[in-house]
Formats: C-alpha cells, sequence, structure tokens
C-alpha cells in the first residue's frame, strides 16, 4: 500500500480515477460468477473500495466531507426525485424501447434482493442489506464525487483538471457530466439531474464535502425506501 501511494502522488489524475475504475470492474463482475456473487462481490467491491478510500485520502485534498442544510436537502431533493422519475420511460430499458428495435436497449441489471435470494438465512439477507446501505452511503460517494464532480468535469475545461478550481462554472462540462453520470444508471433522467445537483454543490462551495454528504443522503434513503417498501428494482 505504501509503495502504491508513492506511485499516486505524483499522478493526480490516476488517483482520482483508480478507485472508481477498481470498483466499477468489480461491479461489473456482480452476478457473473454464479447468482450468489451478486452478493459477494458487492461486499468484496465494498471491502476493496473502502480501503483504495483510505489509500487516496490524503492525496485527494478535496475528499472531505462536510455538512450543510443545502447538502440536507439536496440529498433528499435528489431521493424523491428518484423514487418519482425512476420508473416508466425514466428507466433506459423503457427509453431505448420507444425507438422500437432500431436501438438496443442496454440488459436489466439483475434484481438484487437478497431476501429472495437467501430465503432460508435471514441473518445473511440482513447482513448483505447492511453492507449495501453501508457501501453506497460511506464508500460510493468519495469515489464517484472525486472521479465525476473532482476528475471528469475539470478535464474538460481547458488548461486540465489539476488547475482548474472545483468552483469554476463551464456549461459543456457541467451538462456532459451530469449526461454521463445519468446514463451510468438505469434511472437515467433521475441520474442526469442527480448528478446536475451534486455538481452544483461542488461548484457552489469549491469542494466535494456537500456532494458527498448529499449523495450519501440520498443513498440512505433510497436504502431505507427499498427495505420498507420492497420496491427492490432500486438496488
Amino acid at each position: 500500500m505504501t509503495r502504491l501511494r508513492k506511485i499516486l502522488e505524483s499522478r493526480p489524475a490516476l488517483v482520482r480515477v483508480l478507485p472508481f475504475a477498481v470498483f466499477l470492474g468489480l461491479t461489473l463482475l456482480q452476478g457473473r460468477l454464479g447468482p450468489a456473487s451478486l452478493y459477494w462481490v458487492y461486499l468484496l467491491k465494498t471491502l476493496v473500495g473502502a480501503c483504495l478510500v483510505w489509500l487516496v485520502w490524503p492525496l485527494v485534498a478535496e475528499m472531505r466531507w462536510r455538512f450543510g442544510w443545502d447538502a440536507l436537502l439536496t440529498g433528499v431533493l435528489v431521493f424523491v426525485l428518484w423514487v418519482s422519475l425512476g420508473q416508466g420511460w425514466g428507466t433506459q430499458q423503457e427509453l431505448w424501447g420507444l425507438f422500437g428495435s432500431a436501438v438496443d436497449a442496454p440488459a436489466a441489471a439483475p434484481v438484487w434482493n437478497p431476501f429472495a435470494s437467501f430465503a432460508d438465512a435471514p441473518g445473511i439477507a440482513w447482513l448483505f442489506v447492511v453492507v449495501r446501505v453501508i457501501g453506497s452511503a460511506i464508500v460510493v460517494p468519495p469515489i464517484e464525487e472525486a472521479f465525476y464532480r473532482s476528475f471528469v468535469y475539470r478535464s474538460l475545461v481547458a488548461g486540465g483538471f489539476d488547475k482548474v478550481a472545483l468552483g469554476h462554472f463551464a456549461w459543456g462540462p457541467f451538462l456532459f457530466t451530469s449526461l454521463v453520470f445519468g446514463f451510468a444508471h438505469q434511472e437515467w433522467l433521475a441520474g442526469i439531474l442527480c448528478g446536475a445537483a451534486y455538481q452544483w454543490l461542488v461548484i457552489r462551495h469549491g469542494r466535494l464535502g456537500e456532494a458527498m454528504t448529499a449523495h450519501a443522503i440520498t443513498n440512505v434513503l433510497l436504502g431505507i425506501w427499498v427495505v420498507a417498501t420492497g420496491d427492490w428494482r432500486f438496488w
């Protein structure tokens, strides 16, 4: 770990991309190594992701949690938008279906429901629920915010990302990053609005902290919603 950290110290772009790339790679493995791997690989990627966040934390100055009322309100608002818009043509399956056979819709993600998969072992099911909530609230926000809102957004601004202030606003990068973030999720419309809201927080404060907090609040509320209502499609 120490040797890897020394390598990353001189590569500011890599230090923001590597955790996301590894996390994404493990995400793509979920469910591909057998049905149970949908859950075990999530546990693995949460642990690996936590280690990567710990590794790069001293090297990414903007990756610091901050709380504010605008972060709280944004987190709640994005949650409401997600459950309201994450259905019908607000999902990629339905969106591409509007184009008929002209466009192949991306495959729907497997339903993530540990209570159905581990019906005879409720303790294991609850373990994976806890892991999912913790992972989405503590590990995902710093990884995704550092990648999308710090690296991708600023890389699209002339001059190089490490020379652009986090509070700098530019329409092109703002719209492009929001679109990319949105279509990285099945709930594309809510995802675009979500990406725009988090980027607004970053620009407003000139740091990632409030966006990380809003992201965490959204994901915790979404986790509570999923478990309370049984609407597992959001996971």
